[in-house]
Order: C-alpha cells, then sequence, then structure tokens
C-alpha cells in the first residue's frame, strides 16, 4: 500500500504543479478517484529536461532519505525490514522503497534528491533532503530521541549548500534557480506526538489546544519567512495527516483503540496552516505557496482503498469513532 499511496500523492502534486496551481494559494482537498497512472513533466518516463531547476526538502520521517543515519539517535531507518523494496537496501527512509517526495522528484525529472551529508559537488544542484526523522518546528521536540535536526537546523543546512551552490553559479543564477525551484516544507506531526502528547513535556501544562497550534504557526511563519529571504519563492506546504489511529498512539492507549482526541488538536493546527498559506501569498511578493491537504487525502483513501488500487487496507468505520477494521 505504501508505494501505491506515495505515488498517488505524487500524483496530485504533480498535477498542481502542471496545472500552474504553484502560482497561487491552493488548498487540496478532493481528488477523482485514481485510475491507475501517473502525470509525468517534461523529465518523466518520456524523457527531456526537469520541470524545475531543484527542489529542497524540509521535513521528518515521513521524507527523511538518511539524514539521521549518521546522529546518536534513536529515530534511524538505515536498517531491515525498512528499504526492502529500494534497490540497495535500506537508506534511512522510514519505508520500504521509495518516499513521496523521491516520487515528486521523478515525476520532477529530477534524480533523487542526496541527503544533506551527501550534498557535495554538483549533488546539490538538483536539490537536497534535510528532512529529519523526529524533528519538528520547536527545536525541543522530538528530543527523547536524542539525535534529529530541528526545522530550524535544516534551514542552517541549507544555508550551508546556499553558499556551496553559489560558489559553483555564482549569486544572480543561484537566484534564479531558487525562485524557480520547489521548497517542499512538511513539518508539526512530531511537534503534537513527540512534544505535546509526550508525558515527559511540560508543554501541555503550559499551553492549551489552541494556544499551542498558535504557538507553532507563528514560529512556522518565521521559519518559512526566513526560507524566503534566503531565496525561495515556490512552496509545497504539507498539513499534518490523521494520528488517531497510527500505531504510535494505539501503543499509547491501554485498549490498543484509536485516541480521537488527538486529530481533536491536529484539524486546528492544519486550519491554522492554511490560514498562514494565504497571508504569505499575500504578505511575500512574488511567492507562491500552496497548501497539501494530508489529513483529507489519507482520510480519503482509507475510506475508499478500492479507488486507488489498494483492494485490502484498514478503514475508518466511522468518522466519530476512528476505529481499523480490514478489508481484504
Amino acid at each position: 500500500m505504501a508505494g501505491t499511496v506515495a505515488r498517488y500523492f505524487a500524483a496530485i502534486l504533480m498535477m498542481l504543479l502542471l496545472a500552474g496551481a504553484i502560482c497561487g494559494g491552493v488548498t487540496a482537498q478532493v481528488f477523482p478517484p485514481w485510475n491507475g497512472t501517473f502525470p509525468m513533466g517534461p523529465g518523466g518516463s518520456g524523457g527531456g529536461g526537469a520541470s524545475v531547476p531543484a527542489m529542497f526538502v524540509f521535513g521528518d520521517s515521513l521524507t527523511d532519505n538518511g539524514n539521521n543515519n549518521d546522529m546518536t539517535s534513536l529515530a534511524k531507518a538505515n536498517y531491515l525490514p525498512y528499504g526492502i523494496d529500494f534497490a540497495g537496501g535500506p537508506t534511512g527512509r522510514f519505508s520500504n522503497g521509495y518516499t513521496m517526495v523521491d516520487e515528486i522528484a521523478e515525476l520532477l525529472g529530477l534524480p533523487l534528491l542526496p541527503s544533506h551529508n551527501d550534498a557535495t559537488g554538483d549533488a546539490a544542484l538538483h536539490g537536497v533532503n534535510y528532512a529529519s526523522a523526529a524533528a519538528g518546528i520547536l527545536d525541543n521536540t522530538g528530543q527523547n530521541f536524542v539525535g534529529r535536526s530541528p526545522f530550524n537546523e535544516q534551514i542552517k543546512n541549507f544555508e550551508a549548500t546556499l553558499d556551496q551552490i553559489t560558489g559553483k553559479l555564482g549569486a544572480g543564477k543561484t537566484a534564479q534557480s531558487l525562485a524557480r525551484s520547489i521548497f517542499y516544507v512538511g513539518m508539526g506531526s512530531n511537534d503534537y506526538l513527540n512534544n505535546y502528547l509526550m508525558p515527559n513535556y511540560n508543554t501541555r501544562n503550559e499551553y492549551n489546544g489552541d494556544q499551542y497550534s498558535t504557538l507553532l504557526v507563528q514560529q512556522y511563519t518565521k521559519q518559512l519567512t526566513r526560507l524566503y529571504n534566503l531565496g525561495a519563492r515556490r512552496f509545497v506546504i504539507a498539513g499534518v495527516g490523521s494520528m488517531a489511529c497510527i500505531p504510535n498512539m494505539r501503543a499509547r492507549n491501554p485498549a490498543n483503540m484509536c485516541s480521537p482526541d488527538v486529530d481533536d488538536l491536529i484539524i486546528p493546527f492544519n486550519s491554522k496552516v492554511k490560514n498562514m498559506v494565504n497571508t504569505l501569498n499575500v504578505n511575500l511578493p512574488h511567492a507562491k505557496l500552496i497548501y497539501v491537504d494530508n489529513y483529507a487525502m489519507i482520510s480519503e483513501i482509507l475510506r475508499n482503498p478500492w479507488s486507488y488500487g489498494t483492494p485490502s487496507i484498514a478503514l475508518f468505520t466511522s468518522s466519530s469513532s476512528l476505529q481499523y477494521t480490514s478489508t481484504s
């Protein structure tokens, strides 16, 4: 299933990009049933050049491609069974094979993006993946996993890459390239899973749900503006998907049941992120941001798996009681 869903997400995003949706604030919410085919950019399987000069990825375990491998960290995936479908075996990706951003890069005609540690020489010219498992918007998020690169540190790593690219292309060409490149950012999950919802954090005692989501979005806004000031113009902002029934949350529940109250925190956060995207589109000259509604996308796929090439899947039985049931 993971590969099918990743390909579907990537196809949806590719359609947005090819349709020019990157040129305005777009909320991706409703999607047609998948017909088993994928749109290809100029650099896809049909050959030709890439659709964009480069893609730079910032995120967590959903997009990490090995940045945590050399860290003293509990958040690693460089061992089996991870990577069982990836040529060469485990790479540090928290998946069987490609992640969604790998699929997007391929559809855009770009090579697989190197991790920050491997982005040397010309490898960085087509983009870099800075995502780090357990990372969050807040610097203290995920500290229970020890090593990780929070979003602020990922931006610092991008600054180092920027110096490297500028040294090769010059300031003018670098600015032109960045303005046409895609900046994919998917943050926020760990700020709940490995911060607000952790008993050894004091965060929940300091903020109620509304206050905390406001704090996150305020910091998120500053971070995205920082990327803009470094030259980023085209942003894809991924919302947080449903987490009520993920294994992490069910394992925390003595009855091994879903926790709908978790999504009661996520939904308002996503709503504020959407508003942030709209505001930044107005306030940042020449910036173009789109919001990808992962919550709606995942929910749609779970409720209608047959339409997306997945005949057997765990499903939500109802929107009010998020429980899984097998459809095999």
